[in-house]
Parts: structure tokens; sequence; C-alpha cells
């Protein structure tokens, strides 16, 4: 099937359309500077309206939904039959790159382009769906455009301000659409068979393996907490060191059992301290609180427990021997998606059959698929990105290895399609 759907030549045709069509969605920007693209702003609304015309070029019928993604169907051998969807997101973050999430939706377009050229239908139909909003930029809220066809939004989610007071709903109405109608952008479940991602790594092993091409195993849970270090403070001069309740000492201690305790429980998990303040602060006191962030992050929901539950024990026992006390709030969590062992197959065989061998790995990022997943089954393929750069201007990928994403994703899109 992949063979025979495009060859190495139509896929380097198809890889250059799509660099260069990464470079035509990365002039649409709020400011000339730096690429920023944020959900239902007027830019939003000019992508979607270019990546609408590459969707209708490549055969498909094309509407924008009540939540803003931009969608396109390439019907099948019988009108209404089920769809397999393909995509990612058009939105991006603040001085972005411009891979992360366009690659997605413009290799998913050539897919159904290598269908439409050669005059196939298959008995699924296939769509393809640019999603307004994956990074969460403007109104802090992620996932809105995937969430719009799950019918999974809160009913919080239209009150709910940007950086400038400007709410979810009057932003749908100054794009031209209407907070009441966001219902009819979900979808039946029994319309959708599977959902595939193509999308840039956004680390460093595909580089590392010197591979093009893997395939997703599971989307990374994360959990976040605000944990406090309280001591005393204390003059710096006058407080022998024996005597001091030092919050930071502390705090410094457990940041460093986190680094390595980590990678000891699982090489798939990892933890960061992201942010750190400290009370009161002046050079010459001992500091008496301290405030810190921890995100822990796994592809497996009992491992990545395990691990947390360990580190705040660890963090009450350096507590109590010095005397301190520690507390912790967890603010933000998302179980671990599982992407689907059939798409997983499917994608698997299709990089080996670009590249030779194939690499399984976790996705440390969320994605679009986090919100498919509680709905329909899930694949993801990750492609190389130069250095395992993202959310930058420098984030890159070589058209040599969009090539090969391309000819796999063409290659697993006939067979599902297909009913294989």
């Amino acid at each position: 099937m992949l063979m025979e759907l495009m060859s190495s030549a139509a896929a380097e045709q198809a890889a250059a359309r799509v660099m260069a069509r990464c470079d035509r969605l990365a002039e649409i920007s709020e400011t000339p500077e730096f690429l920023t693209r944020v959900y239902l702003s007027p830019e939003h609304l000019r992508a979607n309206a270019l990546a609408g015309e590459w969707m209708a070029e490549a055969g498909m019928k094309v509407w924008q939904d009540s939540v803003g993604n931009i969608c396109g169907r390439y019907e099948g051998l019988e009108a209404g039959a089920p769809a397999l969807l393909l995509g990612s997101h058009l939105d991006t973050v603040r001085n972005a790159g411009r891979y992360d999430g366009m690659l997605g939706v413009l290799t998913a377009i050539e897919a159904v382009q290598a269908l439409n050229q050669q005059g196939k239908r298959l008995p699924l139909a296939i769509e393809v769906v640019g999603f307004g909003d994956e990074e969460g930029t403007r109104f802090g809220i992620t996932l809105l455009g995937s969430r719009g066809l799950t019918g999974s939004w809160p009913e919080s989610w239209v009150n709910h301000p940007d950086g400038n007071s400007i709410t979810v709903a009057q932003a749908m109405a100054d794009a031209g659409l209407d907070a009441d109608a966001i219902p009819q952008a979900a979808r039946e479940v029994k319309e959708i068979v599977a959902y595939l991602e193509l999308h840039i790594e956004q680390g460093p092993c595909l580089e590392q393996a010197d591979l093009a091409l893997g395939v997703v195993t599971a989307i990374n849970g994360a959990r976040r907490l605000n944990c406090r270090f309280v001591g005393e403070a204390g003059h710096a001069g006058t407080v022998p060191m024996s005597h001091r309740k030092d919050a930071l000492a502390a705090a410094a201690e457990w940041m460093v059992f986190v680094e390595q305790a980590a990678p000891k429980h699982s090489p798939q998990l990892v933890a960061t301290v992201g942010t750190l303040q400290c009370l009161p602060g002046a050079v010459n006191v001992i500091p008496g609180e301290v405030m810190l962030t921890l995100d822990v992050r796994g592809p497996e929901d009992q491992p990545l427990a395990e691990l947390l539950s360990a580190l705040l024990t660890q963090a009450e026992a350096i507590a109590l021997r010095r005397g301190l006390d520690f507390s912790a709030e967890e603010y933000y969590q998302i179980p671990a998606t599982r992407c689907d062992e059939g798409l997983q197959a499917a994608l698997s065989q299709a990089v080996m059959a670009v590249q030779g061998r194939t690499l399984a790995l976790p996705s440390g990022a969320g994605h679009d698929a986090i919100a498919i997943a509680e709905r329909w089954p899930v694949g993801m393929l990750f492609v190389r990105c130069d250095r395992g750069i993202s959310h930058h201007p420098a984030e890159s990928v070589h058209a040599a290895d969009v090539a090969k994403a391309i000819r796999a994703y063409a290659g697993v899109v006939e067979q599902i399609g297909s009913g294989e």
C-alpha cells in the first residue's frame, strides 16, 4: 500500500510544497518581527482561509466550524461514510517556530492530495482539521479547538478573559462566530473511526538515534504543584550555622533530589522545579520561606504517581530534619494518554518501510490528540527537528525528513482508510 500511493519523487515534491506553505503561514503573524498567531485573532482567520484554499485544491469540501477549526473532507466510496481524521493545530505560542502544529496540518493535506491525484476513493472518508487553539496562548486554557470537536467544552470557558479582558464569547463574536453555537462543532462518535496526528518531536531523541521518524507510544501525563518550605528568617551575620532554619537550603537539597530521583524511577519520567521565590529576599537575611513549583510528567499514570509520592515524602523528611515545615498543593493534573496499539503498529510498519527501522517514544508535550483520545483511537507520528528545539524561531526540520514523513503518513492513511 505504502509504495503504491506515493513514490519517493512524489514525496519529495510534496515536501517542497509543505516547506513553502509553512513559510507562507509563518508570514501570517500578529507582529512582523516574530511569529505569533493566537486563537480567534484576524491572523487565525487568515491562516484558516489559506489552509482552506489548500484543502480545496486537494479535492476536499471545506468549512470552518463553530469554534473556529478549519475542516476539509475527502469523500469515501459512499457518501456519508465514517471518516479517518487527520490534523494538528494552526495557532502558535508567542515568538514561535513555523512547524509546530502547521507541519501536521499541511502533511495531512498532502496525504489527501496523493489520493486525489490518483483518483482514489476509499471505504472511509478522509477529513483534515486545522485546530484553532492547542497552545492556549491567548486565554490560558488549552485544546479549545479539539475539545470543540469532542463536545467537551466546560461552560465556564466562554467567560474566560484574555490579557485585554476580552472574553472567549466576545472574541468569537468579533470573529463572526456565536458562542451559543459551540455545541454544533461536536461530532458524533460514529462519524469518526480514528485520528492520526503528525508533529515535530520537540525533543532530541530522534536526532540522537539518527532517525527521521518515530512512533508515539503515549502523551505524557502531568502533575503540577505549588510547594512551600517555611523555616525562620534571621540575621545573616548573627545566627550560627548550626541554629539556622534556612528554607532555601532545604529547597536546594530537595531540588537536587528531584533531579536525581526521576531517572532512577524510570528514564521516561521527568521532573522540573520551574519557579523559585525566596522571602524575605534580602542579601543579608536567612531565607525564612521559599515557594517553588514542581512539574512531573510521564507516559504512564502509576509510575508518575509513585515518583510524585517519593518526591513529596523526601521533601517532608528534609523539612523535618531541618526543623522546617513543608506543604504542597496540586493545581493541575492531566492523565497520560495512551496511543492506540493498532495505530502504533500501522505507523511503525510504514516507518520501517521508508527508513529501515523505527523508534517508539513518548511525547513529553501535549497535543490535540489528548482531547481526541477521549472519543476515538489516536496515533501519532513524530518527525525529527533540529536539536529538539521548539517553541522558538530556531525550530527547524529537513525537507528530506518531511518527504519520508509524508510517504509513511500517506501509506498509513490509505491502509486504514481501506479498512485494513
